[in-house]
This record gives structure tokens, sequence and C-alpha cells, in this order.
């Protein structure tokens, strides 16, 4: 059956399959840091820590400058700005669940769970104020970084690829530690180890790993790009 002339028809081929998919990934980044961000985990051997949540973050640094490498730096400015909404929706809703009753059954026999889940959820507001704040500044310097290293060669190669991944991530996500510490911890514990650890564990990460996973992340998306839908 054959729909109508004048019905409005959405062709799959308008969106690069790779920019989709990648689009997808990053919403769920996006909330995933902020949870992540609750635990400190130790760099052995070291005795500095690090949040968690800089393995989701680090994928975000990926794909925003695989999405400004293949597509363009206003788009991956747009999908930046654009990845508040996942981020405030979660926040929104875990505020919802937060103050609807548990049911009997949970409040009865699982009790420890819940008080829990509530200690956890409850106390993470600074997590989730700070994590913005960080987040779009952190980000959007990656994307102009990335973008003003390319200068007008449209055609790099990997090496300068995975250069310029280095450098723009290892000095957007020391910029990114230093905000998101300071506002998502300052005053709780003392977080002189946490911050050094942090800005270590994202450099160090920044030159060693995400050049890598940009170079495949563009050649996944280019990939991607090339099936027939």
């Amino acid at each position: 059956m054959t729909a109508p002339a004048n019905e409005p028809r959405i062709h799959a081929a308008t969106t690069p399959l790779g920019l989709f998919v990648y689009t997808l990934v990053y919403g769920g980044m996006t909330v995933l840091a902020g949870v992540l961000a609750f635990k400190q985990v130790q760099l052995y051997p070291t005795d500095l820590a690090v949040e968690a949540g800089i393995f989701a973050f680090l994928l975000l640094v990926v794909i925003s400058s695989t999405i400004a490498q293949l597509y363009g730096e206003k788009l991956a400015n747009r999908i930046v700005w654009w990845g508040f909404l996942p981020l405030l929706l979660a926040a929104l809703l875990m505020q919802l669940v937060l103050n609807l009753p548990a049911s009997p059954e949970m409040a009865g026999g699982r009790a420890e769970d819940l008080a829990a889940f509530e200690r956890v959820h409850a106390t993470i507001w600074r997590v989730w104020a700070a994590g913005p704040a960080a987040y779009i500044v952190s980000l959007l310097l990656n994307v102009w970084i990335f973008s003003r290293l390319r200068g007008n060669d449209e055609n790099t190669g990997t090496i300068s690829l995975m250069i310029r991944g280095a450098i723009a991530s290892a000095l957007s996500q020391a910029i990114d530690s230093v905000i998101f510490i300071t506002l998502a911890f300052y005053g709780q514990f003392p977080i002189t180890n946490l911050l050094i650890g942090q800005i270590l564990a994202k450099v160090v990460l920044s030159i060693v790993l995400v050049p890598f996973l940009i170079t495949g992340g563009v050649a996944f998306a280019k990939w991607l790009d090339s099936r027939k839908a």
C-alpha cells in the first residue's frame, strides 16, 4: 500500500548513519558521566584519585571531535549545546523518583537498598550542578581547539588527526577538571589529591588513548556512512 501523495515522508538517508549513531551515544554519555562522577577511583599504584565520570566524559570528547572532523565545527557545537537536554531530563526524572513514595514491598523488605539509593542520589545535586558548567566550557573548548589546529586544510592525515585530538583533549579536560572538582566537591573533603589525579589522568589519557579513539571513531563513522540504507 502506497502512502498518499500529500503525506510527508521521512527519508532515512537525510542524516548520515555515523552522525545518527554518534548522536545517540553522545546523549547517553552526558547522563552517565554525571552518575559515574559520584565515585572516586584510585589511580594505582599512587594515592591519587579520579572521579569515575572521566571515562564517559572522554567518550564525549572523542565523539565531539569526530563529528567536528567529519561533519563540521558548527554541527559539533550544536550537538554539545543540545547535550544539555538529556542531562536536564535525567536530573528532573531523578528528582521525581526521589520524591515519589517507595512501594510497601521495597520499604519493608529492602529498606537498606532504598536508603542507599536515596542517600547517594539525594546528595548528588552538587555533581549535577557542577556537571553542566564543566561540560559546556570544556567541550566547546575542545571543539574550538581541535578545529583551529586543523586550519583550512580539509584533507588532514591520520598523524595530524591524532595530534590535534590529543592537544585539544588535554587542554580542555584540564580546564574541565578544575571547574568540576571545585564546584562539586569543594568543602565536602580535601580535594587536592582528587584534583591533581583528575588532571593527571585526563592529560595522560588524552595523550595515550584519545588519539587512537578519535582515529578509530572517524574510521567507524565513515564505514557507517558508506553503508546503504
